[in-house]
This record gives structure tokens, C-alpha cells and sequence, in this order.
């Protein structure tokens, strides 16, 4: 069984999908359906900005939903099909549109409402995260909770991977305390502490901005950062994912989830390859690829 799996915020760069739209001009629904409700060109955003540009939240967000989208349907135009969907962090919003939880105009309002929301927060706190590598989630725990300030572990990405995020200064010094203990650490490119209670304004906002959108069930099983788990109640969505904004993304709990439930192909869908990696670290024993470009895709079509 195969599921579908939807990049994260960080792993965009500039002319990401271009040559798949290119390819597929078909598709440019997706990103004139976007640029409708977000109020700006996000073709001409994701093809033309600067990396700098194109890292901001208020674009990169939509930017890497579109790709991801535009990466799902040239899937489907395949013929490559899924069981399953989940994504990471913003990820999970691709995921929802995939599997028919939101329409394409609903999903896009989300995902412009939950970007302004980390926007202002971002430039409203003064938060950091860092990726912590070669050491264990419970000994990051124990460091987080040992340092002054507020730090927390947010991402558990795989055994070998987790993100911390929280005061700035705060973060800085547990980045500090993994070094001496002999863990790698690397600053991340966002402008905020996402996944923790510096977000707790946008969560609040986000959730006014969306209570009266309307949620589907999904089309396949679809798997939740909050939980770690199968996602059966759907009965308040816009809570869920206000709640979502302040929780940790249990990644790591999530493949063990799928793993279970029988599926062993997993297939990432957006830009670069940073889910597919975390695939192969957490499951030692499934297959992981990604389609992003041409190449990628004849290759998931082998």
C-alpha cells in the first residue's frame, strides 16, 4: 500500500515546479485558483522571487501547497495512485485538499489565513528553531526542560532528527548544550517558533478566520501531526488545526501508524526531498521516493 506524503515549510525554493507546469499546463488551475484568493500573482511569485523573497511566510506557504498540489495531480495524470495521506506541519494542508477534505478555493483560504496568522507572530516574537541531530528525543527533552527560558522539542522527525523552537535567546542555549554534548545542531530559515506556545496568538486567530469553512471526510485514511495517528474524528476541524499550530508534529508516530497499517511505499509530493529522507531513517524496511521535477516522476513511474 502506498501513501502520499506532503512537504513541509523550509523546503522551498525558487522556480520550484516549473518544469512540471511546463509539462503539464493543464494544471495551471491550481495556481490561478490560488493567486484569486490570496490577492497576489503566486505563479509569478514562486517562478521569479528571490530565495530571500520566497522564504517569507505569508508566500512560502501557498507557494509550497501549490507545488505540492501541482506534484499530486501530474501523479494522478499518471496513473500513480495512493491509500493513504499526511503531510508535515503545513504539509497536512495539501494533504487535506489531496484527499478532498477541503476544495481546492476552501484549501487555499486556509492556507492564506494560517500564513498571514505566523506571519504576524513571527514578527510579533522573537522565536528560533533548530534541527537536533545524533541525539535522542527524550535526552532533547530533558535538555530543553534543564535550559533557562522557554524551548521546546516540536518536530520529531525520525529517530535520528528532532526540532527544537522557542525564545530565541532560550533556543540558542539549548543549541549550545547539544553541541558540548555531541549532538549537530542547525539553525532553521523560518521566521518564528512554530509548533509552540509563542504561536498561541495566530492559533487563536487562525481559528476565527476559518471556524465556518466547511471539512469533508477524506476520500483515503489521513494521518494527523497532533495525534500521531489515524484521524477519525472530523467533526471540528478548524479546532483541530488551531490546536495544530501549538502542538509538536509527531512525524516519527505517525509513519510507525502507516507502517502498521500495512502500507510500505511512500511517496513525497513538493519540493525537495526532506520527508522522503525521514521515511528511510524511521522505516528501515520501506521504500521512499519523491516527485518534484520530471526526473523524480519517471522515476516513481518505474
Amino acid at each position: 500500500m502506498t501513501a502520499f506524503l506532503f512537504s513541509g515549510q523550509g523546503s522551498q525554493y525558487p522556480e520550484m515546479g516549473k518544469e512540471l507546469l511546463e509539462a503539464n499546463p493543464e494544471f495551471g488551475f491550481i495556481y490561478e485558483t490560488a493567486s484569486d484568493i490570496l490577492g497576489f500573482d503566486l505563479k509569478k511569485v514562486t517562478f521569479e522571487s528571490s530565495e530571500e523573497e520566497l522564504s517569507q511566510t505569508r508566500y512560502s506557504q501557498p507557494a509550497i501547497m501549490a507545488m505540492s498540489l501541482l506534484c499530486f495531480e501530474t501523479a494522478k495524470k499518471n496513473n500513480i495512485t495512493f491509500d493513504a495521506a499526511a503531510g508535515h506541519s503545513l504539509g497536512e494542508y495539501a494533504a487535506m485538499t489531496a484527499c478532498k477534505m477541503l476544495s481546492y478555493e476552501d484549501g487555499f483560504r486556509v492556507i492564506k489565513a494560517r500564513a498571514a496568522a505566523m506571519d504576524k507572530a513571527g514578527r510579533e516574537t522573537e522565536g528560533a528553531m533548530y534541527a537536533v541531530m545524533r541525539m535522542s528525543p527524550e535526552d532533547i527533552e530533558k535538555i530543553c526542560a534543564e535550559t533557562e527560558g522557554y524551548v521546546v522539542p516540536v518536530n520529531y522527525n525520525s529517530p535520528a532528527q528532532t526540532v527544537i523552537a522557542g525564545e530565541k535567546e532560550a533556543a540558542a542555549r539549548a543549541a549550545e548544550k547539544f553541541a558540548e554534548a555531541g549532538a549537530r545542531t542547525i539553525q532553521l530559515k523560518v521566521s518564528a517558533a512554530f509548533h509552540s506556545k509563542l504561536m498561541e496568538g495566530a492559533s487563536k486567530e487562525f481559528y476565527e478566520a476559518v471556524k465556518d469553512i466547511k471539512f469533508n471526510a477524506p476520500s483515503v485514511p489521513f494521518y494527523s501531526n497532533v495525534t500521531g495517528a489515524l484521524l477519525e474524528d472530523f467533526s471540528d476541524m478548524p479546532s483541530l488545526l488551531a490546536k495544530h499550530m501549538i502542538s509538536p508534529v509527531r512525524f516519527t508516530s505517525e509513519l510507525a501508524a502507516m507502517n502498521s497499517a500495512g502500507i510500505d511505499k511512500f511517496i513525497e509530493l513538493g519540493p525537495n526531498k526532506v520527508l522522503t529522507g525521514l521515511v528511510k531513517k524511521t522505516l528501515k524496511t520501506a521504500s521512499a521516493m519523491n516527485i518534484e521535477n520530471l526526473k523524480t516522476l519517471n522515476a516513481a513511474m518505474a
